[in-house]
């Protein structure tokens, strides 16, 4: 019932709760972008347009435009699971982006948090 909850949840009001934990330890909006684009594929009118139209997490990570295949290199806890054990997909994909955005949170070089990929920002 609490992952069913989860998935109903609308991107635009977890959104800004990402945006004050990263600014809180001192990182910038932008890098946060950076780790959701990285992730989903979406840029930065796609993440507009999902906040504006309000759809909620599943319908976010159904929508993403193409989820990065080294996702699978996001280990860690969260929530008290190894976000590499979640076998629901849907799921999988919500822990990767709280991972992602505790290591932004966390300080963590964004080379490191991108998996050694190269930095692009979201247009």
């Amino acid at each position: 019932m609490a992952q069913e909850r989860l998935f109903g949840m609308s991107f635009a009001r977890i959104y800004p709760l990402y945006v004050a934990k990263v600014e809180r330890k001192g990182r910038s909006t932008e890098d946060l972008d950076t780790v959701i684009t990285w992730l989903t594929g979406y840029d930065r009118a796609g993440l507009d347009a999902a906040i504006e139209r309000g759809v909620d997490l599943q319908t976010f990570f159904a929508e993403a435009p193409r989820m990065n295949p080294d996702a699978s290199l996001i280990t860690g806890v969260i929530c008290g699971v190894r976000v590499e054990d979640i076998e629901d997909p849907r799921m999988q994909r919500i822990r990767y982006l709280d991972k992602l955005v505790d290591e932004v949170a966390g300080g963590k070089k964004m080379s490191s948090i991108l998996r050694g990929q190269p930095v692009s920002r979201p247009a």
